[in-house]
């Protein structure tokens, strides 16, 4: 038995050296790159970047995760202006040009999007366009790496912040946004457009209660850049884009969504990147940290405070009311 066990050791460590485990080969920190596979070009890139897209008027946001597969080829995923995190299923780098590029299908349009980047003084700079229209229009863009957003300090909460509590006072409306304050109840209907808390925050509690008509369809940013779904989820299964996830990446653990017309409630804590959801008094997400920002994202700029957005721009009927932050101190 103990020659047995010898050997098996031994065969281990051969595999080891050879780079053939599986067990460890995919690595999002470049320092962590060579710890159990062999050096393959492009490995700088490995790691999650925040994009800010340049438009004809203004930027928009994006997210990139570059990750080492095994020993030959660099994975991903990506998420654009709007829609949720996919996959990409290589990363394609040049050591000729020191470029990469991959292409990925539409998710809500009708094109493939391609992005062409390089990695240049820490930052990955770059375009993305549509290769299959010849009049596609290139859109430069920059990245930085995300920040990991580790709190060192067990969190100490201030005093409540009561959004709902001066009607629409604490909030940037714009005109014809679908959005009404009567009784107590703010209230979207059909498409219209996002609103957002005037005051910025960062690490917090979130307390709200909302209901929504069958089939409609909403959410609630967190910082405006990490969406939690609010989606008529009832009796589905669960997964990252019902009612409870967040958007594209993280799946609640059960569906505790209630039936339609009916009043139902978050609890929700933010921490770093560390993300906890209450739904109806039952956890179903614990303590995960949230990769990235999800689409429809305001910015990239994952180090900052930001607002509590609730997305107007789908279907259906959404209600809220008792809006309660309480941040740290």
């Amino acid at each position: 038995m103990k020659l047995l066990k010898e050997r098996i050791i031994t065969f281990t460590l051969v595999l080891v050296s050879l780079g053939l485990t599986k067990a460890y080969c995919q690595e999002i920190y470049p320092q962590d790159a060579d710890k159990y596979t062999q050096p393959i070009p492009g490995e700088q890139a490995i790691g999650r970047w925040d994009i800010t897209v340049t438009l004809p008027i203004g930027t928009d946001a994006s997210w990139l995760e570059i990750v080492k597969s095994g020993n030959s080829a660099l994975v991903g995923r990506f998420v654009g202006q709007g829609g949720s995190a996919r996959p990409i299923s290589e990363i394609h780098f040049s050591p000729t040009t020191k470029t990469y590029s991959f292409t990925i299908p539409p998710q809500w349009g009708s094109e493939n999007l391609r992005l062409t980047f390089k990695l240049q003084g820490g930052e990955l700079k770059g375009w993305m366009d549509h290769p299959n229209n010849v009049n596609s229009q290139k859109l430069f863009w920059t990245a930085v790496r995300s920040p990991e957003l580790k709190r060192t300090k067990e969190s100490k909460w201030g005093n409540p912040v009561y959004l709902l509590k001066d009607g629409l006072s604490s909030w940037d409306v714009s005109k014809n946004s679908g959005w009404s304050f009567n009784d107590g109840i703010l209230t979207h209907q059909e498409h219209g457009t996002n609103i957002m808390t005037k005051q910025k925050f960062e690490d917090f509690k979130l307390y709200m209660e909302f209901r929504y008509s069958k089939h409609s369809n909403s959410g609630i940013y967190l910082r405006g850049r990490y969406e939690v779904q609010v989606l008529d989820s009832y009796g589905a299964h669960t997964e990252s884009h019902q009612l409870g996830g967040i958007y594209g990446f993280i799946t609640p653990t059960i569906n505790a969504a209630k039936k339609p017309y009916v009043w139902q409630t978050y609890n929700i804590t933010l921490v770093g990147r560390m993300v906890t959801v209450v739904l109806n008094g039952k956890k179903i997400i614990c303590n995960r940290p949230i990769p990235g920002i999800t689409g429809g994202a305001i910015n990239s700029n994952e180090g900052e405070p930001g607002p509590i957005m609730l997305q107007g721009s789908e279907n259906g009927r959404i209600e809220y009311r008792k809006i309660i932050l309480t941040p740290s101190e």
